[in-house]
């Protein structure tokens, strides 16, 4: 019987020896999800530094500060709002008087217009108006005004009902469309080559003034060299996002708004499938 105790207690003391080192081992090997937890950990503090920067006016910090993110932790779960909090800066640093890589400033001459310096350079007078917190179109000499000399151009993505904005090639912001309905969106190369601001619907059999609600186009017009096709806003804005027009690309109108007010015709806008 003493002998059976002993045997016992022997193989007592190897068990807990034995949970006893396998509790050791498995502490002094991190977890699985550890790596994912400090990249994720540093993430929300970049973005949290964004978003304070951001909140103190500090806008290109902010800028700087979210693209780290965006490019640094790609799988991060903050990079879609990331994402969408860069497009919102870059719009908001575009129509600030902040200077910026692809700004310039000029001293207004005597017998200068905002249409003549929007000619002169290559850009627009909204925005022009915008990024000096012009609130009318006069001007006087030897007042400075930042002057965007970025080139613009436009990317469809018929697939994914996205329209990217881009200045100097980098993507500036990325908007939701409508595209045609069985891919009758045309794909290729254009330019914008007219640019109306609450148009008139010509349409078959029919003339559609810009205040009547059955006039789809909504408040801007952004015609391409290619007869019957454009970008347009909408008087539907639920049809976002969908393939459902006839053709055109179809924007929420406070978004066509925003992009008509930064091109110029000779636009180029690429389409693809």
């Amino acid at each position: 019987m003493k002998k059976r105790l002993i045997v016992i207690g022997i193989v007592l003391i190897g068990l807990v020896a034995a949970t006893f080192l396998f509790i050791q081992k498995k502490s002094s090997v991190p977890a699985k999800d550890e790596p994912y937890q400090k990249v994720a950990k540093s993430a929300r503090v970049l973005y949290n530094k964004a978003e304070e920067l951001a909140k103190e006016g500090n806008l290109l910090e902010a800028k700087k500060a979210y693209k780290e993110l965006l490019t640094g932790y790609p799988d991060s779960y903050l990079v879609k709002e990331a994402g969408l909090r860069l497009d919102e800066l870059n719009i908001e640093i575009l129509f600030s008087p902040l200077p910026t890589e692809d700004s310039i400033f000029y001293e207004v001459k005597p017998g200068d217009t905002l249409s003549k310096i929007a000619d002169d350079f290559g850009t627009t007078v909204e925005l022009i108006m915008k990024s000096n917190n012009l609130t009318n179109s006069t001007i006087r000499p030897e007042m400075r005004l930042k002057i965007s000399n970025a080139k613009y151009n436009i990317l469809i993505d018929k697939s994914q009902n996205i329209l990217i904005l881009k200045a100097n090639g980098e993507a500036l912001k990325t908007y939701t469309v409508s595209t045609g309905a069985n891919n009758s969106t045309p794909s290729g190369t254009y330019k914008i080559e007219n640019k109306l601001i609450n148009p008139t619907w010509y349409k078959m059999g029919a003339v559609v003034p810009p205040d009547s609600p059955e006039n789809i186009l909504g408040s801007r017009w952004m015609g391409l060299d290619i007869p019957g096709y454009g970008i347009h806003g909408t008087t539907d804005e639920t049809t976002i996002g969908k393939h459902i027009t006839k053709g055109c690309v179809r924007m929420r109108n406070r978004d066509v708004e925003e992009l008509y007010s930064i091109v110029t015709t000779e636009t180029e806008v690429t389409i693809i499938d």
